[in-house]
């Protein structure tokens, strides 16, 4: 399938899309920063990255599936989604035990931050106890703690902050003219309105997006756009790169150059100087190269462990190889050269 088929995947809608504030990064200006000379991008998301990150330390997540498969959603790119035929099956949500051990499994590796994902639309009531408890008891750990769970009220954002959340993982995946070509069961104004009831909570957003399905560079600088225009822009910003899963409608797509996701990067690390550029689905296909020049162009944050939800991931021992070869240094070890540890 090629990238204008993904057009036949979901039904058009004309939904409005709020400005939350007025643009400070209109989308020509971020696509003129796409359309710069590679050397001169590299530059100018390194000087970025250099004055808000003095130290240069790469966090490390880990990001554990809690509830996998079964999810009512038509997202294009997700195998947990049940209409499509990928071979993930849908399981009952973890024990309370069986996350806290592989949340202690990860900080023994270095991890600083556990990410619990959930594939719900929205979570229900009665699934609500369970995860607070999950929240309390690895931030317990003293782990940062981090979740998505799809769509939002406001007061299940309200217990989640109450159970001691720190972060709320919620994507815009990419731009809102070229969204409906990926996802129909929900609208734009829906992912808007949960990252609202986040921020009202009083919680530190999570939200970035997946680059690779078909889309156009103006679109991949509309996505951007749209995450440096909220207000405030997200602490951490995910970007993926589209990991295709046989069976569903965005597999076959013609793969993105690397270098495009490289640039997608540095984009973004000038555009929110201040966040934690995470490199998260996608890194098993890019080889080192490819993620050394991200960690040059801003890239600041790892997803850390060998399975994202449903995807593989660079073991833990290679990310660490890696990270040695660059001389990296990881943001609990800059933290305990600080006087403080997590």
């Amino acid at each position: 399938m090629q990238a204008n088929d993904t057009q036949q995947h979901a039904v058009q809608f004309q939904a409005p899309v709020k400005k939350i504030e007025a643009d400070t990064w209109p989308v020509d200006d971020v696509l003129a920063l796409f359309d710069l000379p590679f050397n001169d991008l590299m530059f100018k998301a390194q000087t970025a990255h250099r004055a808000n990150f003095p130290d240069g330390d790469v966090e490390l997540a880990t990001l554990l599936s809690i509830k996998t498969g079964g999810c009512e959603e038509d997202c294009g790119y997700c195998p947990q989604a049940a209409r499509y035929d990928t071979g993930v099956e849908a399981k009952k949500m973890l024990d309370v035990r069986e996350v806290l051990d592989a949340a202690k499994a990860a900080r023994e590796n270095g991890a600083t931050r556990f990410c619990m994902g959930a594939a719900w639309r929205s979570p229900k009531d009665r699934d609500m106890e369970k995860v607070e408890t999950m929240v309390r008891e690895v931030k317990a750990m003293g782990l940062e703690t981090c979740a998505t769970l799809g769509m939002l009220k406001e007061e299940q954002a309200q217990r989640l902050a109450d159970a001691g959340l720190d972060y709320y993982n919620h994507n815009l995946d990419t731009a809102p003219e070229f969204y409906s070509n990926v996802i129909s069961t929900r609208d734009y104004q829906d992912r808007l309105d949960t990252l609202g009831h986040v921020r009202t909570a009083g919680l530190k957003v999570c939200c970035g997006g997946i680059v690779g399905m078909g889309e156009s560079r103006r679109q991949r600088a509309g996505l951007i756009a749209q995450l440096a225009n909220l207000n405030p822009y997200p602490e951490s910003v995910p970007v993926n790169h589209l990991v295709q899963v046989e069976g569903t409608p965005l597999h076959g797509l013609d793969p993105l150059d690397p270098l495009e996701f490289v640039r997608t990067i540095a984009v973004a690390r000038i555009t929110m100087p201040k966040a934690r550029v995470r490199l998260s689905a996608g890194r098993r296909q890019m080889g080192e190269a490819v993620q050394a020049m991200c960690f040059l162009a801003g890239a600041n944050s790892i997803f850390y462990g060998d399975k994202l939800l449903t995807t593989e991931n660079p073991e833990a021992a290679d990310d660490r190889v890696l990270l040695d070869k660059l001389g990296l240094k990881t943001r609990g070890k800059v933290e305990a050269k600080a006087g403080s540890c997590s």
